[in-house]
């Protein structure tokens, strides 16, 4: 018997119960894992909440790292005794011991600790995405990240430097501030005390940004159009703040024809080829030390609901993970 946090209702941080589970052999192309450690991300509190439905009683978790334990018929990807990680499910990765399509699965360097990767792979295979595929960004180019000092965020900054644009965070406090300074941001801005928007105007001679990469959603993305150049395109990947009112299209053609995408990492890393390559480029600038994977909470796995508290407060920083 092995344990796993479960809920059986949407709610509050309290609906999650860690409870007594079975972990039956793998299917055909599945492995089971043994969790090392496990992600912690603001999607788990959509799945939580509600906002993203659930078929209830569910496991949640969309992010791990551990070594395979057993394989199931037909599965070539791995093999019994790999260091493994995974991200963008299927959910229940809040648990010791799991079972897994194995094609999910990416087999880590040696270079790269289990910590390390639970810490990383969501949270980086997302900024592999938005900074390689959904807008590919060019050296020159100006980009404002929201929420710089998240876990995305952080990522995403000293990445998109390392690309060669000129960075530009928004952050909630002094603190946030020093922590985006220090990750690649070449202009940070406090929208708890600045508009942001003017902001991006003055620091880009009135021009605007390329791209905005938006985890932050309701309070941030009219703003955000704002703040983009003529062609420019928004990235609305997250809702921290709550949901996105409905937009009339016509006012990205008032804004300046701008481009407007809501994506997700399941579109992304569906097809294997597409994992490989994200994870390939993650794993490349990590190993360089292009991208530091900042690790500034941990938390016992069974103490999975005051992770949930503390993170919806906006008490953490950086990667929050979870350890069995």
């Amino acid at each position: 018997m092995t344990h796993a946090i479960r809920m059986h209702q949407n709610g509050g941080p309290e609906v999650l119960g860690w409870e007594a589970v079975e972990v039956p052999a793998p299917a055909a192309g599945e492995v089971t894992v043994r969790h090392h450690a496990v992600g912690l991300n603001y999607i788990d509190v959509y799945h939580r909440t509600g906002l993203y439905p659930l078929a209830l009683p569910s496991g949640i978790g969309l992010e791990g790292a551990g070594v395979v334990t057993a394989v199931g018929a037909g599965v070539s990807e791995v093999t019994v005794g790999d260091r493994v990680a995974y991200a963008g499910g299927p959910l229940g990765a809040y648990a010791e011991v799991r079972n897994i399509p194995a094609h999910r699965l990416l087999v880590l360097p040696a270079s790269i600790g289990f910590e390390t990767a639970a810490a990383m792979m969501l949270q980086g295979l997302t900024a592999a995405y938005l900074l390689r595929r959904t807008y590919r960004v060019q050296p020159g180019d100006a980009v404002l990240i929201h929420a710089a000092a998240g876990g995305v965020g952080l990522i995403a900054c000293q990445w998109a430097k390392a690309l060669g644009a000129t960075v530009i965070g928004t952050v909630g406090s002094p603190a946030k501030a020093e922590l985006a300074k220090a990750h690649g941001c070449d202009h940070v801005i406090n929208y708890s005390s600045e508009n942001f928007t003017q902001r991006v105007r003055e620091i880009t001679g009135g021009e605007g940004v390329a791209v905005v990469y938006d985890g932050v959603g309701k309070d941030t993305f009219m703003g955000s159009l704002d703040a983009l150049r003529p062609l420019g395109m928004m990235v609305s990947y997250g809702n921290a703040s709550g949901p996105v009112p409905p937009v009339d299209p016509i006012l990205l053609s008032q804004k300046g024809s701008l481009f407007l995408t809501r994506p997700t990492i399941v579109h992304y890393t569906a097809k294997r080829a597409d994992l490989e390559a994200l994870g390939a480029e993650l794993f490349a600038v990590v190993g360089a030390g292009q991208v530091r994977i900042e690790i500034n909470q941990t938390y016992p796995l069974s103490e999975a609901a005051q992770a949930h508290r503390d993170l919806e407060a906006r008490k953490t920083t950086g990667s929050t993970i979870l350890l069995p």
